[in-house]
């Protein structure tokens, strides 16, 4: 299906243009004003200077002509020009029909195959995943979905950390614990057996090799040293055994999450395609040497500020995050040949993709019409508005703030009148991670946020708890009336206020899901989630489902419950959350 505007737009453009005026001025858009209408068009202001007329004259040829329109119920002009437009309830009900037969519930579809690679988590292999992971992963994994949902082919890729100097400092710091290891004899053949490590191994010692790092310049030294012969080769055999344990532990921790990646590739994979990567900048002279670093200047006319050369190897010939991430667009180019390729990464990185965009442009490593966008985030805060640490001021792992907030919901819940004796451990473990995602995705993607459980578990306001508990209480409802969420839109009329609204509700939901792919910002199906929660409970407690003595009119409004379920669950689905049987 279509987003409701866009339909209104070609019935009104048809208008416009049967009228004597140019289609193009039939653009309808969401009503600013619902107590007088439902859609409105303007276009009559910008006919009246091309065709010399009053937007009120304009305006009122338009309407007489909608006026034989079956979908609209009232086409009225409002001084000086304002076309505003309300649906005939009989065109409402049937266009929720159309969604409940909808496989995809009216959610707008592609109008062309596209192939999308979103890139996203990125975190380091050899360590935990702490909160700062953590936006990365939800954001991108809704915008996987909502992509998903819009009809594209879509593929999520980790982009892991397993090629830089974390490696090199974990490399060391077992050597120097273990020097009798026999891989870290030059010799050691690249298929030779290695000690076992463990997760804990990994979480204790790249800690300890970090902060000495800092404090030892030729600790660091040694790390950077064994980064470069890693990336030479050497070390094959050690750095299989870290990502075997590594990779585990990031499943482990993003499935907790609910989070899912189709290519768990690292800035390893990359490395074959360095080679071609320096043939093509060379060929095309794009590289040139720079203090012993082989560079490439990005730099334009337009710039109000410096641009720094891209570093594509640095002077010891060891590779950075910029020649990995060229190099892996490569290798996107040659498996997928993708239209679109987003980055879903800290804000503060504005600058190193606007660096790597321009060369791999230049240097013509995707498509002419490949889309290369940058997507960043803003920061989760703490009450104080910095960012977000542990009481002790350390960084929480992602694993101890989903522990809190399995136990934050499991109080909630055991103190609530809502709990009815389900499973309190698998619902606490959904109602907690829809809080926390639900907290960070009703914020546009790109703002900082303040992280606050308590407020984020509520059963009332913007909340994935509210979210939650509006599916349990429509399943509750279907429940009692012996149906199930595949009841249909029986509705001969509307009969109140409350219905017509939350189908009209219904209906917009296409319109979010348009703006949310096109800014590729999932707060806005948060948002048109919660109208719907909120437009459903006006309803609910407007009008005696269960009790209602007229059948026509109860079947009607279960109809419309099973289709405010589907929806909701729908949304919650791109958005990454479960939903919950009963609470």
């Amino acid at each position: 299906m279509r987003a409701i505007t866009h339909t209104l737009t070609d019935i009104v453009s048809a208008a416009f243009e049967k009228c004597g005026y140019d289609p193009s001025l039939g653009t309808v858009s969401v009503s600013d004003r619902m107590d007088l209408c439902q859609f409105q068009c303007n276009g009559a202001f910008a006919a009246a200077k091309m065709y010399h007329k009053a937007p009120f004259i304009v305006a009122g040829e338009v309407a007489a002509v909608l006026a034989e329109e079956p979908l609209i119920g009232r086409a009225e002009v409002a001084k000086p020009g304002f076309l505003n437009i309300t649906l005939r309830d009989e065109g409402l009900i049937s266009l929720m029909s159309d969604i409940a037969a909808d496989g995809n519930l009216g959610v707008p579809q592609a109008e062309k195959p596209e192939t999308i690679i979103i890139d996203y988590g990125g975190p380091n292999v050899a360590k935990p995943l702490h909160i700062g992971h953590l936006r990365s992963a939800i954001i991108g994994e809704a915008i996987k979905r909502l992509a998903r949902a819009t009809g594209r082919r879509v593929y999520g890729d980790i982009h892991m950390g397993d090629w830089g100097l974390q490696i090199g400092l974990v490399i060391t710091e077992l050597r120097r614990r273990n020097p009798d290891w026999p891989c870290f004899a030059p010799d050691f053949p690249a298929d030779g057996r290695t000690p076992e490590l463990d997760v804990d191994i990994l979480n204790e010692v790249y800690p300890a090799a970090s902060k000495r790092s800092k404090e030892d310049p030729d600790y660091k030294a040694e790390a950077q040293t064994a980064t470069v012969e890693l990336q030479n080769g050497r070390y094959a055999a050690l750095w299989k055994e870290i990502m075997r344990v590594s990779v585990a532990d990031l499943k482990r921790n993003y499935d907790r999450l609910g989070v899912d990646f189709d290519l768990w590739y690292g800035e390893s994979n990359a490395r074959r395609y360095e080679p071609r990567l320096m043939e093509i900048l060379t060929s095309k002279g794009l590289l040139v040497e720079s203090e012993g670093a082989k560079v490439v200047e990005v730099a334009t006319d337009e710039d109000k500020a410096p641009m720094p050369p891209v570093i594509i190897k640095k002077s010891d010939n060891s590779s950075i995050y910029a020649t990995t991430d060229l190099s892996t667009l490569i290798q996107r180019q040659e498996d997928f040949a993708p239209d679109r390729v987003w980055y879903v990464v800290d804000k503060r990185q504005s600058l190193h993709f606007t660096q790597v965009f321009r060369c791999a442009r230049k240097a013509g490593l995707v498509g002419e019409n490949c889309e290369l966008e940058f997507l960043g985030f803003g920061t989760m805060n703490g009450p104080d508005g910095h960012a977000y640490k542990t009481r002790d001021g350390g960084v929480m792992r992602l694993s101890d703030l989903l522990d809190a907030a399995e136990r934050a919901a499991a109080e909630k819940l055991s103190a609530s009148e809502f709990t009815d004796g389900s499973d309190l451990t698998d619902t606490a473990r959904k109602v907690g991670a829809a809080a926390i995602k639900f907290g960070d995705l009703i914020n546009h993607r790109s703002k900082d946020y303040i992280f606050d459980m308590d407020k984020f578990l509520s059963f009332e306001g913007k909340t994935g708890t509210y979210l939650l508990y509006t599916v349990t209480r429509i399943n509750s409802i279907l429940k009692k009336a012996g149906m199930d969420d595949c009841a249909p839109v029986a509705a001969a009329k509307v009969y109140t206020d409350a219905e017509r609204n939350l189908m009209l509700t219904i209906l917009l939901s296409g319109e979010a899901f348009d703006r949310a792919f096109e800014e590729k910002a999932p707060n806005y199906i948060c948002e048109s989630a919660y109208d719907l929660a909120t437009a459903f409970s006006r309803f609910y407690h407007e009008n005696h489902i269960l009790s209602e003595a007229d059948a026509e009119k109860r079947a009607a409004w279960l109809g419309l419950c099973a289709l405010t379920k589907r929806l909701l669950v729908k949304h919650l689905d791109v958005l990454g959350i479960e939903a919950v049987e009963s609470m």
